[in-house]
């Protein structure tokens, strides 16, 4: 793999993963409901399923989607739910009439494995992280040199980048954070969030390989 080749693989995963997406929007969500310790739990689980997602691509995994199409179609329809799921649980999150302070408008606080687990979920079942670990990563690969090394500088290359902008959104969820005091505030961010989740699950569930 060349230097050229490299760079240009630097400049389109900054722009794919700066693309908001249902990773990007849950971690700025966990972020503003129950802080920074709750959205990096979010980040390790959705980065946990898009590293085991981005090995298995290395094993193959393109050519089994292609064998068995019924698989991608599957994870699909499985992620669209779970997107669809969160959003009505954003959308009709209890809002008080008359909140006391910030700790009293946000939702309680959950565990961190919790976030975890939806954070892979979420990363796990989203058809722009499957496309991308078994038909972007594998063109950057020479076959005629050493894959690993170059899959591991890709690998390793891709998850500065992608953990840079979940700090981004992190950091920004955590700002919203202070306006979420006020109730209507925090239901406009209920709508928003769960129509955006609403959203992103129609669009997985329309989906086509």
């Amino acid at each position: 793999m060349s230097l050229q080749t490299w760079w240009l693989f630097v400049l389109m995963t900054f722009v794919v993963s700066a693309t908001p997406g249902p990773n990007m929007l849950l971690v700025l969500s966990n972020s503003a409901r129950f802080g920074l310790r709750a959205a990096m739990a979010t980040m390790v689980g959705c980065m946990t399923s898009l590293l085991a997602m981005m090995s298995i691509s290395a094993a193959g995994l393109g050519a089994l989607l292609q064998m068995f199409p019924a698989v991608f179609d599957a994870l699909r329809l499985a992620g669209a739910a779970y997107l669809a799921y969160l959003g009505v649980k954003s959308w009709r999150s209890p809002v008080p009439e008359h909140p006391l302070d910030q700790s009293k408008v946000l939702e309680p606080l959950v565990k961190p494995s919790a976030n975890f687990r939806q954070g892979m979920m979420v990363a796990a079942s989203n058809p722009k992280a499957i496309l991308f670990a078994v038909a972007f990563l594998p063109q950057f690969i020479n076959p005629e040199n050493a894959q690993l090394p170059q899959f591991a500088i890709l690998l390793s290359t891709f998850s500065v980048i992608e953990v840079s902008w979940y700090f981004v959104y992190a950091v920004s969820g955590k700002r919203l954070a202070v306006y979420l005091g006020r109730a209507s505030v925090l239901k406009v961010f209920n709508r928003v969030t769960g129509g955006a989740f609403i959203g992103f699950a129609a669009m997985m569930a329309t989906v086509r390989d």
